[in-house]
């Protein structure tokens, strides 16, 4: 029991213990021998169960030194007590000689009926540790299953060996008409496919899978198992559906109970819900998905095909991730419901805005049901080829798709990816308005700029879609506002990437300096960037500053790879040679460098 203070010599540090009269009384001594004592009201919402347990605890230690028939006479003498207070009679029933349980109520009178229990009782909990001493947690497991009438289980992995350890009782559980829910994830590549397929054909349970490879979404290892009769039960802790986990792994696992852990219990059935409804987990048919399910455990495992990604050309269909469907629905809905044409869909960079115009073009293709005339643009050669990549690995298709981009020019025109600069005056001039039946704009923000304006301005396609990661502008011009009447058909922003966990988080740092900005002039929401160039090339003090900056944050780096952002070309290269002359491989890239050597820099990055 914790420390109540009833020691001679008090123990400092943290309590939680209902002050009683005995208790204020040691706590005035206390006091007076120099202590201080910390004391708060409790709560109303906790009153109640902070009182029954101190009373439940008094009465425990009262009937532990009395006989059985003395112990009923007492707890029914406790609970006459409380006739005396009004509205009690309501909840207080007296209890017969004995005492005893009811165990079970069965439909029909038959040899062996719910013979079979688990050995903590209903209404307790414990820890269960796979110890000689202990029940191990399949026997649990399998009396669990042969009581309940609706079963959950929540885990990171499934094992075919795990199952056989329960098939007996996965078995009766059907043929009893048990409905058996089941989540789970490709994390590490460790569930086998077989025991998932099993889990479905055999046992007739529901299968839901994350297949999520960025980012681990599942790590809780959980059953739950729901009685009609009211005497839930749950175990929580570090097993997974495996052999060794379930009968001899050095494995912990807490039994909970709807009796003495009612609100857990039922935290863990609203939080097991919230996660069935997830998008994220998607519903597992063996007929239908074993070949997906195959592929995800084979990446998530390592040991996918050399240089396979999850888009590929290898036949595989590419599907959308969850938010990703979410936001092509919207935009769907801005086309079929609202007949709206001209969209806007608005992503953080790494949340895939290519892919789902892709995926977008491939719908229409379906809709349209013939192959629509594609306009791709962006502003430079390595986003064009990479989206051209990105469309035919969607479609499938190698040969998708030409390139308009200096001195590129297309034969057939009817898939163009080209840049922005290729369209020229004259170059538009020498096209219809309406020869694209679909026209993506990536980068979009840079809409109301004269050379995306002149193209946008030109076209009259069926279908609009641009593209952006920060449709705000600094110079105070909206783009919802000049292109698509103020509306944002489907957004994805960065904070809510962050907290989706699609993106990497970022820890932000501020170098401090003594730089005197107070002569560069600030215009249209901005410094101007010749001054501010002039200001920070060659400014040896606040390049220090950032190198030491970077020493101090950075754990080794010499093996880091980052991306540094300048004001100027000029500042870039100042930049870059400061780096180096610090230790630190760095190299300066513009729009000025050649190709083949932004490349290579690019490719040294990855590497």
């Amino acid at each position: 029991m914790p420390n109540n203070l009833s020691d001679e010599a008090p123990v400092a540090g943290l309590y939680e213990s209902l002050i009683t009269h005995r208790l204020a009384e040691r706590m005035k001594q206390l006091d007076s021998a120099g202590w201080h004592s910390i004391e708060a009201s409790v709560g109303t919402e906790s009153a109640p169960h902070v009182l029954s347990r101190h009373i439940g605890a008094t009465v425990r230690r009262v009937l532990q030194g009395l006989t059985p028939t003395e112990q009923v006479m007492a707890a029914n003498h406790i609970l006459e007590s409380l006739n005396t207070i009004e509205g009690a009679a309501e909840w207080v029933d007296l209890v017969t000689d004995g005492p005893r349980q009811l165990l079970a109520v069965a439909e029909q009178e038959a040899p062996g009926v719910y013979a079979i229990r688990p050995a903590t009782p209903l209404s307790e909990t414990a820890l269960i540790t796979n110890s000689p001493e202990d029940p191990s947690l399949g026997f649990e497991l399998r009396s669990e299953l042969a009581t309940a009438d609706r079963v959950d289980l929540l885990c990171a992995f499934v094992k075919w060996h795990g199952l056989r350890v329960l098939e007996k009782s996965l078995s009766s559980a059907r043929e009893r008409g048990i409905p058996i829910r089941v989540l789970t994830t490709t994390y590490i590549g460790a569930t086998e496919r077989r025991a998932l397929d099993r889990l479905v054909r055999d046992f007739g349970a529901e299968v839901k899978v994350n297949y999520e490879l960025r980012s681990t979404r599942l790590h809780a290892k959980a059953w739950l198992f729901r009685r009609d009769s009211g005497f839930d039960t749950a175990y929580v802790g570090s097993s997974n559906l495996s052999k060794a986990a379930l009968l001899d792994g050095l494995e912990w696992n807490v039994r909970l109970s709807s009796v003495a852990t009612p609100s857990v219990i039922r935290k863990f059935e609203a939080t097991f819900d919230a996660y069935w409804s997830e998008p994220a987990f998607e519903s597992y048919d063996p007929d239908r998905d074993a070949q997906r399910l195959d592929d995800a455990l084979s990446r998530a495992g390592g040991s996918g095909r050399p240089g396979s990604t999850s888009i590929t050309l290898s036949g595989l269909e590419v599907r959308p991730y969850p938010h990703q469907r979410d936001m092509l629905e919207r935009l769907e809905v801005e086309r079929t419901v609202h007949d709206r044409h001209r969209n806007l869909l608005v992503a953080a960079t790494g949340t895939g805005k290519t892919v789902m115009a892709a995926l977008d073009y491939k719908r229409l293709r379906q809709t349209l049901g013939r192959d629509p005339r594609l306009l791709f643009v962006a502003h430079r050669k390595e986003i064009l080829e990479q989206s051209l990549r990105v469309y035919q690995n969607v479609l499938i298709d190698a040969n998708f798709g030409e390139l308009l981009f200096s001195g590129e020019i297309p034969s057939r025109w009817t898939h163009v990816f080209a840049s922005v600069q290729s369209l020229t005056t004259q170059a538009l001039d020498r096209i219809a308005p309406d020869h694209f039946d679909v026209i993506v704009i990536d980068e979009f923000h840079h809409g109301t700029s004269p050379t995306y304006r002149k193209i946008v301005d030109h076209f009259q396609p069926r279908e609009l879609l641009g593209l952006t990661a920060t449709p705000e502008r600094m110079d105070g011009l909206n783009i919802q506002d000049e292109f698509f009447d103020g509306r944002i058909a489907a957004e994805m922003r960065l904070w809510e990437a962050l907290e989706n966990e699609l993106l990497s988080p970022f820890h932000y740092f501020g170098v401090t300096d003594n730089t005197d900005m107070s002569a560069v002039t600030w215009k249209r929401g901005a410094y101007d960037s010749t001054a501010l160039s002039n200001l920070f090339t060659g400014n040896d003090a606040r390049a220090r500053l950032v190198v030491q900056a970077v020493k101090d944050k950075v754990t080794d780096p010499d093996s880091m790879r980052a991306l540094g952002f300048c004001v100027s070309v000029a500042h870039a290269h100042f930049m870059a040679d400061f780096f180096r002359r610090a230790g630190l491989n760095a190299v300066a890239l513009s729009g000025e460098t050649p190709a083949h050597d932004r490349k290579a820099a690019l490719d040294d990055l990855r590497s």
